[in-house]
């Protein structure tokens, strides 16, 4: 006998695709555009310190980005799917006569004061930024390929805070050369380009109320990482 209530079933019922990617884009209100050492940075509030501090650690965020795609495609056993992700892989560490995003970080990294074997040295990482990074990195290559293709889905919201550095970052900090911006201008594009992939895999594969569920939880989990990241910056950089 069937005694679940009709609130019961609607609940266990799946959402449908626009439904569901709603839900999704809503997990945007956590994530770091509005931690509070962001938004001093887009306030203009950060000192010359701080704003090193946060681009030292956050570059090896950076340089671990393509081992996290790598494991997701080490993982994945469809062709198509592995054609479209190792783009990823060309945009951080670049290909051809493209320096890739790693490189235009470094040029960040030198725009705000720091030496590019200063930065590479990895000497001013934070454990606690270098604990979440590999967190993130780890779940990557032990989760199931489709699970770590929704925890890159943080990237619905990315284009906002490059966007708002970009618009922000020349008034505020005009000691930082324009050019050093560059890795924020190309990420604009970029990660609308990966949103359609990563959404179209999530939007398949988590069909059920119950998966659906799961990849909230998974989206959760990639939005706690980048908090992290940054409120370990600010513990460093107060």
């Amino acid at each position: 006998m069937n005694t679940m209530t009709r609130d019961e079933t609607t609940m266990s019922l799946p959402w449908s695709r626009t439904e569901f990617e709603a839900h999704l884009r809503a997990k945007g209100a956590g994530y770091h555009i509005y931690h509070p050492f962001n938004v001093k940075m887009n306030n203009g509030e950060l000192s010359d310190d701080q704003i090193r501090g946060w681009v030292a650690n956050r570059f090896y965020y950076q340089i671990m980005i393509p081992q996290k795609d790598a494991a997701i495609m080490s993982n994945c056993p469809d062709r198509e799917t592995r054609r479209k992700w190792v783009q990823r892989i060309h945009d951080h560490d670049g290909w051809e006569d493209n320096a890739g995003g790693i490189e235009a970080w470094t040029k960040l990294g030198e725009a705000v004061g720091i030496p590019r074997d200063d930065l590479w040295s990895l000497k001013h990482v934070v454990p606690g930024v270098r604990f979440a990074v590999d967190a993130y990195v780890n779940f990557a290559r032990q989760a199931p390929w489709q699970e770590a293709v929704c925890s890159s889905l943080t990237e619905m919201f990315a284009p906002k805070i490059h966007k708002d550095r970009l618009a922000n970052w020349p008034q505020h900090y005009p000691w930082i050369e324009s050019s050093g911006l560059q890795y924020f201008r190309s990420r604009v594009s970029l990660a609308e380009r990966d949103v359609v992939h990563g959404l179209q895999v999530t939007l398949d594969h988590f069909n059920s109320r119950t998966q659906q569920d799961r990849a909230l939880n998974i989206l959760q989990f990639k939005l706690d990482i980048l908090w992290s990241i940054s409120d370990a910056i600010e513990k460093a950089y107060p």
